[in-house]
């Protein structure tokens, strides 16, 4: 029986189609992937690896989270997944060793008093992932409804915060969670963007959480809220910040800046001239110091990296969810003119987003 050769170009070619095989797999299981880091915040296990000092056996793991015993060599599979994608490292498993499984710099953030688990949580909680299964039949519709998370659910994501206390708590939860980490940082390294203000007002900021870091970091700073009623009601006592019920589409009140953390990637183009106009009328003039200061993508600024551009690029999709959109600096640009103002500086130093400053 005769055998065949194949030349290095068929060599080439099948490797090839191996290679685009792959490719289509590993954009395939993604979802496999986010599931996996699902189970990990609902079973905790980076607070069972924290509890033994960073780094733990199999055994260990298991002895601190919720799971059937007959489950335990499903775990060292998900603890596979887990680490293949780096949300935990391993040690040793080599030569009949137990492997040990050890904190990342990512899964560090999952534990102590400011974690990200949280919104983690939130973005992965099936109200907002079961939508994006539809997001084929949604493009076959006209703009602007239903959104993605309407066509799923009967209505808005801003209608179910509304009527289901279980839902708003967790997105005011996860956007907790978010301000704390993101705005320590910005206060300790970009601190230079509250000097010199007297007043902010953080509109549509919730539950304050950004807010009271600017306050404790500030104290010469008066920082106000401003929310719906039902979320200001919801506010805590005993901090130094003030809350205010209203509505940023009608008006926002005076201070010498103001404050928008991932409120204008919620609304398109029209809406957020809007938005920006309330807050002109509400700041002094560029001359007495008056601005907005936004937090928020810029698509493109900031590192170049793969990772960076694939997580901007991913945000844009995933705020489609509620039909909003996020901004490159040109699309940036557009709105802020059409807001009447003069100027804007771009500081992309947050990682996959950036501060904005807009003068008027």
């Amino acid at each position: 029986m005769g055998s065949m050769e194949l030349t290095e170009s068929q060599c080439n070619g099948q490797a090839s189609l191996l290679d685009a095989q792959l490719e289509l797999y590993w954009n395939t299981f993604a979802v496999i992937k986010s599931m996996a880091f699902k189970s990990a915040l609902d079973l905790r296990i980076a607070d069972a690896v924290h509890h033994y000092g960073g780094a733990a056996t199999l055994a260990e793991v298991a002895s601190k989270v919720t799971l059937h015993p007959s489950k335990i060599p499903c775990l060292r599979r998900l603890m596979r997944v887990l680490t293949v994608s780096g949300v935990f490292a391993v040690a040793g498993g080599g030569g009949g060793d137990e492997p040990v499984y050890e904190l990342t710099p990512a899964s560090r953030l999952l534990v102590g008093s400011a974690n990200l688990a949280t919104i983690m949580s939130m973005i992965l909680h099936p109200m907002l992932v079961v939508p994006f299964l539809g997001v084929g039949e949604w493009f076959r519709r006209e703009l602007p409804d239903p959104c993605i998370f309407k066509q799923a659910h009967g209505q808005s994501l801003w209608e179910l915060t509304d009527r289901d206390p279980a839902f708003d708590a967790l997105i005011n939860d996860g956007m907790v969670s978010d301000s704390r980490f993101i705005m320590d940082f910005v206060v300790r390294e970009h601190g230079e963007v509250f000097r010199g203000i007297g007043s902010l007002v953080d509109v549509a900021g919730g539950l304050g959480a950004v807010a009271q870091v600017i306050a404790k970091a500030f104290p010469e700073v008066k920082c106000s809220v401003m929310d719906l009623g039902h979320v200001v009601a919801k506010a805590p006592g005993g901090t130094d910040v003030e809350y205010i019920a209203g509505d940023m589409f009608e008006s926002v009140p005076p201070a010498d800046a103001v404050l928008l953390k991932w409120v204008l990637h919620d609304w398109g183009d029209d809406e957020c001239v809007k938005i920006l106009k309330n807050c002109k009328k509400a700041i002094p003039r560029r001359d007495d110091g008056g601005k907005v200061i936004i937090i928020d993508i810029v698509v493109g600024a900031g590192p170049s990296d793969q990772k960076h551009r694939e997580v901007q690029a991913l945000f844009d999709m995933y705020i489609m969810l509620v039909n909003g959109i996020e901004r490159d600096e040109q699309e940036w640009k557009k709105v802020f003119i059409e807001a009447g103002f003069s100027g804007y500086k771009i500081m992309p130093v947050l990682g996959f987003r950036s501060i904005i400053e807009v003068y008027p």
